[in-house]
This record gives C-alpha cells, sequence and structure tokens, in this order.
C-alpha cells in the first residue's frame, strides 16, 4: 500500500499541450534554423505580451515546442522532450542530424539529439 494520496477526483488528463526548452538570450534565429530547417517545425506567432520576452514557439502536426529565452541558461543534458516521427531515419538522414542511437528500448527505433544550446531531445521513430 502507497503512502502518497490517491486523487479521487474526475479529472482525466488528455494530452501535453506544449513542451518548453530554455534558450540563452538571443537564440531566437539559431533555435529557428534547428527547429524550422532541421526538425520541419512551423513557428507559430507568440500573443504581443509574450513576444516582448523572445524566445519563439513551434508546432508540426499536433506536437507544439516552445524555446523561452532564460537569462541563467543551463542546457536540458537529462531532461527532454520524446517526439515521435513518422520516417525518423530520413529525418536524420535529410537534416544531417548528430544522432544517438538508442537500443535500450526493444521494439523502438529511438535515439538522441541535441539543439543547437546543448538540450537534450529525444525522437521516436513510428
Amino acid at each position: 500500500m502507497s503512502d502518497v494520496p490517491q486523487h479521487s477526483g474526475s479529472s482525466r488528463w488528455r494530452a501535453i499541450d506544449h513542451v518548453q526548452l530554455a534558450i540563452p538570450a538571443g537564440g531566437e534565429a539559431e533555435a529557428r534554423r534547428f527547429y524550422v530547417g532541421a526538425l520541419g517545425f512551423a513557428e507559430l506567432p507568440k500573443p504581443a505580451a509574450m513576444a516582448a520576452r523572445g524566445g519563439c514557439w513551434f508546432v508540426a502536426g499536433d506536437v507544439q515546442l516552445h524555446v523561452g529565452v532564460d537569462a541563467d541558461f543551463r542546457p536540458a543534458r537529462k531532461a527532454h522532450p520524446a517526439l515521435v516521427v513518422e520516417g525518423l531515419r530520413r529525418l536524420v538522414a535529410d537534416a544531417g542530424l548528430d544522432i544517438t542511437w538508442s537500443d535500450e528500448t526493444p521494439g523502438t527505433e529511438r535515439g538522441f539529439v541535441h539543439d543547437p544550446f546543448g538540450n537534450r531531445i529525444e525522437l521516436i521513430g513510428v
């Protein structure tokens, strides 16, 4: 029996709206080159009140990824988003990504890349 209290309400989680990664100040152009140019995301306009803070929002299908400026930036080397993509090997080849393939999850095609700022990103093929 767990000592963790169990929530008995009617809330039901359905999806993650977006994942946010930190970037250093002034990194927006480099973020666009990687997330739009290499990974094939499209940029979403940020609401005006948020745009003044810097950063960028990206979307591909139902997946949203936000990058936000952090004055005390440190790359996420362990924590990471895991993005599922059709045609993973083709994406890696076409974009020239430096990927570290992983066979730790049998039957799953996956690997890890880093964005230009050192943030770790897992890519999973379907």
